[in-house]
């Protein structure tokens, strides 16, 4: 079976530090590899992959200015298409924009649907569901109005993730610096809590973080990293005593929610989106409808086992498991 992988170009795949889509990409096509697999990768020039790498765009648009994102992602969606007739299936983790070339080649499309940005993207995806076969990553993400092939969570490998069976007292806010992302809603739960805030993720709306995140930063009870990556980054989640995922948004899925269960760190989160397929309420951690659920959430931490957090993701959530579930799919397309 030859794969013909298609990333977005906004980050490298995989990413340094920022990049969900790239990452999830990277973890896929490295897990079908290992699996026999035939993938090529098409992706930013920088990229790296145990595959062969088909890259013309030299370097991702968010980290050089000089890329143009219009351009450049044309050329690179018409370059994976114009060699269609070498693969068997294509696999579009690339938003809509591929759909367009969809027609113009016999190969089957898959489409994984990180998200929908708005509601005015719907008709590109509407226009092409009867040539390309979509993935949800969640079941609440499944638009009413779209045919979908399957729903597969997203999986981690769990092993880059160590374990902390005690993590500290301080809370953690992790991603974006968004007003979907709740920063502000973590500043203020771990403030009523009395409990230190480290909080880590690149900064994606200045004029929020500079009114809503920079004054809390003034005490020290709010400590900001900036985006981490590496080793930092796992350490940086199972370090904390839960994760603030107080979310303003329907969240398709939330990597950073099962990175930190797999390190054992409890996650409280706004009861939106993906959240209740990703935590079981008591068990891994608590999903609320409020600042002051938050608040409660927090006094309840030492009911969580840091063990069964890494469990729920051992069963659920693994590189494996998502793997698997592609292929499955790949095979049903091709009869």
């Amino acid at each position: 079976m030859r794969i013909a992988m298609l990333a977005p170009i906004s980050w490298r795949t995989p990413p340094r530090h920022y990049g969900p889509w790239e990452l999830v990409t990277s973890l896929l096509t490295e897990a079908l590899l290992a699996r026999g697999v035939d993938v090529t990768l098409f992706a930013t020039r920088d990229s790296h992959t145990a595959g062969t790498l088909a890259g013309i765009c030299p370097a991702p648009y968010s980290e050089d200015p000089t890329i143009d994102a219009k351009v450049w992602e044309l050329l690179h969606v018409a370059h994976v298409f114009e060699r269609a007739g070498e693969f068997d299936i294509i696999h579009n983790q690339a938003d809509f924009v591929p759909l367009a070339f969809s027609r113009l080649a016999n190969t089957p499309v898959v489409t994984t649907i990180h998200g929908f940005s708005s509601e005015r993207i719907l008709p590109a995806f509407k226009a092409y569901e009867d040539r390309a076969h979509y993935v949800a990553i969640s079941a609440a993400d499944r638009h009413p109005d779209l045919r979908y092939a399957a729903t597969i969570h997203h999986g981690i490998r769990i092993e880059d993730f160590p374990f902390d069976p005690v993590g500290s007292e301080d809370l953690l806010f992790f991603g974006r610096i968004h007003p979907d992302k709740g920063a502000a809603e973590a500043i203020a739960a771990a403030r009523t809590a009395g409990r230190r805030l480290v909080m880590a993720g690149i900064i994606q709306d200045r004029g929020y973080h500079d009114a809503q995140v920079a004054p809390a930063l003034e005490s020290e009870s709010v400590v900001y990293l900036g985006p981490v990556g590496g080793s930092a980054r796992t350490q940086t989640l199972g370090s904390a005593k839960a994760l603030l995922h107080l979310i303003n948004f329907e969240e398709p899925f939330g990597l950073s929610v099962i990175e930190a269960l797999a390190c054992g760190t409890p996650v409280i989160a706004s009861r939106r989106g993906s959240m209740p397929e990703l935590i079981e309420h008591g068990v891994t951690g608590f999903l609320v409808d409020s600042i002051e659920e938050a608040v409660a959430a927090i006094a309840r931490l030492s009911e969580i086992d840091r063990a069964a957090c890494r469990a729920a993701v051992a069963a659920r959530f693994t590189v494996e498991r998502m793997a698997d579930r592609y292929l499955q799919l790949y095979r049903s397309i091709l009869g």
